[in-house]
């Protein structure tokens, strides 16, 4: 059968002759000019209206903003001898997916890092963007990291802190931590002060994260400020080579020292054992960290009694030679017994200090009301923190006044059933170095030493403060319990407390040794308070163990203030029994009160 192009007409198949609609083809032809002008729109949008969008997708493959870390402010003591110092130091960081070494770079660059090249290795092979390799590396272990080139490998400046005192200021100026924050101390409590402001700057890194070129503007950084402590250097060496000379002596678990200044209330030292070395903190204890000036209580004991005898005093119930029956040395309260650890006599109210008599102590006591004693405990500062802004400042216990029962009121008028720290014992024996006045106490050095601090109570009248004064100097004289307290050259006036230490709810024969008092009692300068804990070579008393620690503070720190003596060296000490501003009686006051037979006290005397 032969071919014909006419047998076979495709123009006239009837599908073909199926017409679209004119409107149809119109409207796709408009809508795809639409989309051009859309793109068209969209593309002058972009790359001449608002080309930042994609001017940052670009930069963010090449331009960095580097932060310019501030240097942190210096801490230096009052006598502008450095204690805490920033020092520059070289971070090296990592781009794992640019860090493609070889097996002897690797081992080249773990060499420099003090690293096992596995361990380099495994964080080379981080999933993340950005890794440090290793933190606060000397600037010539950074030049040699540089000089390798390696691919991927930076580095950054940053700052390590230097603490030239070492341990012997280690609690008090505290240390930071790699990202140079504050984390115990001085350094935490004046974060805000020392941290600065960080800056910046943007830069071009080429595929190695190398940087090849500034770019925009660079914002400097603010430097942190400079903090300048009350602490005098000289001083704290002073109570930190006491302190841990006596708690090494006296095979102690630990022991506390504080000096202020009485004129300021400023912080002259601040000293525990055992302590660290903030520069090298590879093997820290928590019993090294302790600040157990501020962080731990303990019942205080005996150092105690002035308080509540001061307030007596005040309230006109005794006077300075009002005589106090504490026969046989035994008392009985409802079920409880109390006792002296020598039995006396008559005594006078003065005597009652010098002696350390509970039995004394708790008659005093009975004459005043629950609340009148919680009242002055809480006025000078026991039961609330020393607001120092110092990070664990602790705030002690003390019961609401409702709940005491006559035997607790006992108890605590000679320091047991009551808690306190050691800066708030040293802040409270202010009134009698001030005559009756409670000051605020500083950390950082006060400019004007004359004028009286900002927030100072009247807690006594000073006939009252000054008639306790006399009182306390008794105490470290022939017959007191604190003859080893005494400095030669100067009159000293001060406390002995020695108490058992409760673990468990329950009272062990395990002891709390202090001493806190002040001298020159002329004119008192200084106010030293120190505590050790647990002596454990066959003494414990308050006057044996820390009278001597006192003694050694106080006399180096009034000569290293240039405070006149006043008292002869050399002259033969004799008991001072009445002096100017105390309140004189021909004829002694006598108190009567109960005394138990035959029964023994549950709690441990305090001396």
């Amino acid at each position: 059968m032969r071919f014909s192009p006419r047998a076979h007409r495709f123009a006239e198949s009837p599908v073909l002759k199926l017409r679209l609609p004119a409107w149809r083809s119109r409207l796709i032809g408009l809508l795809i000019l639409f989309g051009f002008g859309v793109l068209i729109v969209r593309a002058f949008y972009l790359q001449m209206l608002n080309d930042e969008f994609l001017q940052g997708k670009g930069e963010s493959r090449y331009r960095r903003d580097l932060q310019i870390n501030a240097l942190r402010g210096r801490i230096a003591d009052r006598n502008g001898d450095i204690l805490a110092i920033s020092t520059p130091m070289k971070s090296i960081w990592a781009v794992p997916a640019e860090a493609k070494l070889s097996p002897q770079q690797t081992k080249q660059l773990a060499s420099l890092l003090e690293m096992k090249p596995a361990d380099l290795k495994k964080k080379l092979a981080s999933e993340k963007s950005f890794v440090f390799l290793q933190r606060q590396l000397p600037p010539e272990i950074g030049e040699r990291v540089a000089a390798l080139g390696l691919p991927g490998i930076g580095q950054d400046q940053e700052y390590r802190r230097y603490y030239p005192a070492g341990e012997m200021t280690a609690h008090i100026v505290g240390f930071t931590g790699v990202d140079d924050k504050g984390l115990e101390g001085v350094e935490l409590a004046f974060q805000d002060q020392l941290i600065g402001r960080a800056g910046s700057r943007s830069v071009i890194r080429d595929r190695r994260g190398q940087i090849i070129e500034d770019v925009g503007s660079i914002k400097p950084p603010q430097d942190g400020s400079d903090i300048r402590l009350a602490l005098d250097s000289k001083i704290q060496y002073l109570a930190y080579s006491q302190l841990k000379q006596a708690v090494t002596e006296h095979k102690a678990k630990a022991g506390g020292a504080v000096v202020i200044d009485t004129r300021t209330g400023e912080i002259l030292a601040l000293a525990n054992w055992p302590t660290y070395n903030p520069n090298n903190r590879a093997r820290l204890s928590g019993a090294q960290l302790r600040n157990r000036a501020l962080t731990d209580t303990y019942e205080p004991g005996s150092v105690m009694k002035p308080f509540p005898i001061a307030l007596a005093m005040d309230h006109g119930k005794v006077n300075f030679n009002t005589v106090i029956n504490c026969a046989p040395g035994r008392m009985k309260i409802g079920p409880a017994t109390i006792s002296d650890a020598h039995p006396h006599g008559d005594l006078t109210v003065a005597q009652v200090i010098q002696k350390s008599s509970n039995i004394g102590t708790a008659k005093i006591a009975a004459m005043l009301s629950p609340r009148q004693m919680w009242e002055m405990f809480n006025t000078v500062g026991f039961g609330r923190t020393p607001q120092l802004g110092f990070p664990g400042e602790v705030s002690g216990r003390l019961r609401p006044w409702k709940q005491w029962r006559p035997v607790e009121q006992a108890t605590m008028s000679y320091g047991h059933g009551i808690s306190v720290s050691l800066m708030q014992m040293a802040r409270a024996y202010t009134v009698f170095a001030r005559d009756g006045e409670l000051i605020p106490l500083a950390l950082t050095k006060s400019e004007d030493v004359d004028a009286t601090p900002e927030g100072t109570q009247s807690i006594f009248t000073p006939k009252t403060a000054r008639a306790v004064r006399t009182m306390l100097e008794m105490a470290v004289q022939s017959g007191g319990t604190a003859r080893k307290a005494q400095v030669a050259g100067y009159r000293v006036a001060g406390k002995t407390g020695t108490a058992y230490k409760i673990e468990g709810g329950q009272y062990v024969k395990k002891y709390i040794a202090s001493f806190v008092g002040f001298a020159p009692v002329s004119n008192p300068r200084l106010v030293v308070a120190v505590m050790i804990d647990e002596p454990g070579a066959g003494r414990y008393y308050g006057g044996d163990v820390a009278g001597p620690v006192f003694s050694g503070i106080m006399g180096s720190a009034l000569r290293t203030l240039g405070v006149p003596p006043d008292a002869p060296l050399g002259t033969p000490e004799k008991p001072v029994l009445r002096t100017a501003g105390v309140e004189k009686s021909n004829t002694p006051v006598r108190v009567a009160g109960r005394s138990g037979k035959n029964i023994s006290s549950p709690a441990k005397e305090s001396l």
